[in-house]
């Protein structure tokens, strides 16, 4: 999330049910993981991750990954689509 814009550009699913539905598909590019989300979330996707082979990129806040992906409240991950 180096550029100003941050994910807005990017083909991003927010949310722990869809980055997770991508991960477990093998569509997920990299997901993003606010570090303040519930532990048994964090944990879940970090398994899934692993096994996958997809990279985890953490944020600090679920606000500021909500800020990041264009929405107005706070998400406890995301994830970027394969193109």
């Amino acid at each position: 999330m180096s550029n100003d814009k941050g994910l807005q550009d990017a083909h991003v699913k927010i949310g722990a049910k869809q980055t997770m539905k991508l991960v477990e598909l093998g569509q997920a590019a990299e997901v993003y993981v606010a570090e303040d989300a519930e532990y048994r979330l964090i944990s879940k996707i970090e398994a899934l991750c692993n096994k996958h082979g997809v990279k985890i990129t953490y944020v600090d806040t679920m606000q500021h990954l909500g800020k990041a992906c264009g929405i107005e409240v706070g998400a406890a991950m995301a994830a970027i689509v394969k193109p």
